[in-house]
């Protein structure tokens, strides 16, 4: 086990991470899976860990996908999309590990996000393993993108600003998403929001091996959640189930990627860009330098600013390759009419 040196705020965004997943997958059940997802969070937690936004408003919609259905959140500040007439929209796929996803916890993450990147995000609660099994996952993703991209003329959305996003398992699915929109001729997005995906399910990078113990995900997770997930070991192979395996990487979205340094997927960024940029699709991977996996929605972690800083630059129109990993004070001092 490393020794990481944890502070007071990482212990406690810690400790609420904790309480969405579960390690052992002998404890594994539909019921627990239930409580883990339906569990509240208490304003205790909400006010002193995560990121809160106070003008952002939700609405809820049931969307149609193959054989069911499935709820999207849609986050937007109304007084934005009155002063600006038209929004990007953010289509958020939730980590994880596709097994879990508690609504409760995007939703305040995401409400804040919305209002900082000034985006409005459609949030998508696709179906779960261990009881859709894979790819239900992706073309839950795959079918709320083209229902979102229908509806977005009714959301005083800007339909050259729609993006895909995720986090974790998450950015998995955005970016077998955006393959899969290319590939059966959907709507063209204006850019991928990765944000620490797994990009590769053999789980063989040199950043698992160095952080495979990290506090906020470990390689026994990562290992749980992939078989899980899967119907067969050979699933993993597939470019839908690893991206980074797909033999064809070009004519994608530009891909903004943002990893964590102490992260067991941080190679998975890191090579998934440098595929994607052989492949000439455009990206950027910009790397939090002592942050964790999952910091984006904690309100003290390394590199949050960052990259919500970033996801606005990107959302706002700034080409992928010219986004900067810097804070709204520092972007302003050095772009002042940005």
């Amino acid at each position: 086990m490393s020794e990481y040196k944890l502070t007071g705020r990482a212990k406690r965004m810690i400790r609420l991470s904790s309480k969405f997943q579960a390690r052992n997958p002998e404890t594994l059940s539909d019921d627990l899976i239930n409580n883990i997802n339906n569990m509240n969070i208490t304003r205790r937690e909400a006010r002193s860990v995560l990121c809160r936004s106070r003008h952002v408003t939700m609405q809820t919609f049931v969307i149609p996908v193959t054989e069911g259905a499935v709820t999207g959140y849609y986050f937007y500040d109304p007084r934005l999309a009155e002063l600006t007439g038209v929004m990007p929209l953010i289509i958020f796929c939730h980590g994880g590990g596709w097994v879990f996803g508690n609504m409760d916890f995007y939703s305040i993450f995401l409400r804040h996000l919305a209002e900082v990147t000034e985006s409005a995000i459609l949030l998508i609660d696709y179906r779960l393993a261990p009881k859709y099994k894979f790819p239900t996952a992706a073309e839950d993703c795959y079918d709320a993108v083209l229902w979102a991209a229908e509806g977005a003329k009714y959301w005083k959305i800007d339909t050259d600003r729609i993006f895909i996003a995720g986090d974790s398992a998450g950015g998995n699915l955005a970016a077998v998403t955006a393959m899969l929109l290319r590939d059966r001729k959907g709507p063209q997005l204006a850019g991928q929001i990765l944000l620490y995906p797994i990009t590769d399910c053999r789980l063989r990078t040199q950043s698992m091996t160095e952080y495979g113990d990290s506090p906020m995900l470990d390689e026994n997770m990562l290992s749980f959640y992939v078989k899980n997930y899967a119907r067969e070991p050979k699933d993993i192979l597939s470019p839908m189930f690893s991206p980074l395996l797909s033999p064809d990487l070009s004519r994608l979205p530009p891909a903004l990627i943002i990893s964590a340094e102490i992260d067991p997927l941080a190679d998975d960024g890191i090579l998934y860009g440098k595929a994607l940029a052989e492949a000439d699709t455009k990206s950027n991977v910009l790397i939090a330098k002592g942050a964790f996996h999952g910091f984006m929605p904690y309100k003290d972690a390394i590199g949050r600013r960052e990259g919500e800083c970033a996801i606005r630059q990107f959302a706002a129109g700034r080409p992928v390759e010219n986004v900067q990993f810097c804070t709204e004070q520092e972007l302003r001092r050095s772009r002042p009419n940005f």
